[in-house]
Formats: structure tokens, C-alpha cells, sequence
């Protein structure tokens, strides 16, 4: 069976997610005494967004590479990353990689796509709302995303870092999410919202959100136990 390796840490609570529903998905299909091989190499998330920050990318692209080449040595076949921000060097990370990446936005186009939507609302850290590399492939393919104001990204990404990557999840947070969502909504017409950061599902879901959401880390997990049982 493929050996998936996940660059993790980025950030722990995503990770854990990751971890514990590929598991679980996997031994839906092989029973539940089957453990899929699984190897995860810890970055610092914060790193990664003081990185971004100061719009060090080769700085970033070489942090990542190197957590994935110590994978690639643990015998891994394919790579995860359980975070979005990092594929603001997506670019770079494909042309050095030792192993070939499965990518989040890519799963998360497909579905977008399947489901015939024209307009999506994007939430994410500051550096997946503000550059290209998450919008573009889904504009391309003719799907318009649409992200909150300048205010509104600010006040995400401060509960991003201060809260949702240390795991602190609050009801005040969440209706704060849940506005922007819904001003959207309202505003934009949006049709769905893509929780384009992995920390997100800790705070939203379809239960709670104005518009039902694309669920990255859902999305992404679904890809990658395809992965594991392709062979």
C-alpha cells in the first residue's frame, strides 16, 4: 500500500485532523484493525507566516522542500501538506519536491467543479486571500471567487493565529465568521465558501455556515485515501 508522507505543524490542530479521518476513511474500506502508513514531518506554522510576512518565499520553499525530503528518506511515495498557505510557493515546492504533491486546491477545484458552481466565497489566512495561487486555477476554469474585505481578512487572520492554531475555539469567533460569511452572501451572491484554511472545519461546517462549505480538509482527505488505495 502507497506510503503517504504529510507536512504537518502547519498547523498541529489541522494535522490531527488529517491524521485521524485518513485513518478512519481508510478502515472504512480495509476494517478497522488495518492502519494506513503514514509518516508526518512537523514545521512551525508560525515560521511559515513570519516567512510569508516578509515575503521571504525562497526562505519558505526551502523550509518546506526540506521537511519534504526528510519524508521522501522515511520511504514516503507522495506528499500532503495539512495547511494552504505553504502553496503560496506551489510553484517552487513542484519543481523541487522528491515526490510528487497532492494537492489540496486541486481536490478542491474537482469538486467545485463536479458541483457545476460559478461563484465561491474563499476564507483563508491572509496570505491564501490576498495572492493568486489558490483563486487563479479556480478562475480559470470559470469559477469567480470572491474574498472578504481588507477589514475582514484582518480581523481572520487575527483569530487564525491568535486562536484557531493553538485549538481555542469560541462562540464569539464563530458568529464573527459567520457575518463576513453572510455579508457574502448577501453582497456577493456567493454560492458556497471554501474553508481554505485547515484550521477552518474546527470552527465551521455545513450545521453552522449561511452557505453550505467545501470543506478543504474534507476535500483533501478524500484525495488522499484515494492515494493509499490505488494500489
Amino acid at each position: 500500500m502507497i506510503k503517504i508522507g504529510l507536512i504537518g505543524g502547519i498547523g498541529p490542530e489541522s494535522t490531527v485532523l488529517y491524521y485521524r479521518q485518513i485513518i478512519h476513511r481508510v478502515q472504512d474500506h480495509k476494517g478497522k484493525e488495518f492502519i494506513p502508513n503514514l509518516s508526518i514531518e512537523s514545521l512551525n506554522a508560525f515560521e511559515i507566516f513570519t516567512f510569508c510576512k516578509e515575503k521571504r518565499f525562497d526562505d519558505l520553499a526551502r523550509y518546506v522542500v526540506g521537511g519534504i525530503k526528510s519524508l521522501a528518506d522515511g520511504g514516503a511515495q507522495y506528499v500532503a501538506l495539512t495547511g494552504n498557505t505553504p502553496n503560496v510557493v506551489l510553484e517552487a515546492l513542484k519543481a523541487q519536491s522528491p515526490l510528487p504533491l497532492i494537492s489540496s486546491i486541486d481536490a478542491t477545484l474537482s469538486v467545485a467543479k463536479k458541483q457545476g458552481l460559478k461563484k465561491v466565497g474563499l476564507l483563508g489566512t491572509i496570505f491564501t486571500m490576498t495572492n493568486t495561487f489558490f483563486k487563479a486555477p479556480f478562475e480559470h476554469a470559470g469559477i469567480e471567487v470572491v474574498v472578504p474585505d481588507a477589514q475582514q481578512v484582518a480581523y481572520i487572520q487575527s483569530k487564525i493565529e491568535a486562536e484557531l492554531e493553538h485549538g481555542v475555539v469560541t462562540n464569539k469567533t464563530r458568529d464573527g465568521f459567520v457575518q463576513i460569511i453572510r455579508s457574502m452572501q448577501d453582497k456577493d451572491g456567493i454560492e458556497k465558501i471554501i474553508l481554505g484554511c485547515t484550521e477552518l472545519p474546527l470552527l465551521l461546517n455545513d450545521g453552522n455556515s449561511p452557505v453550505s462549505c467545501l470543506d478543504c480538509v474534507d476535500i483533501h482527505v478524500d484525495a488522499i485515501v484515494k492515494k493509499i488505495l490505488s494500489r
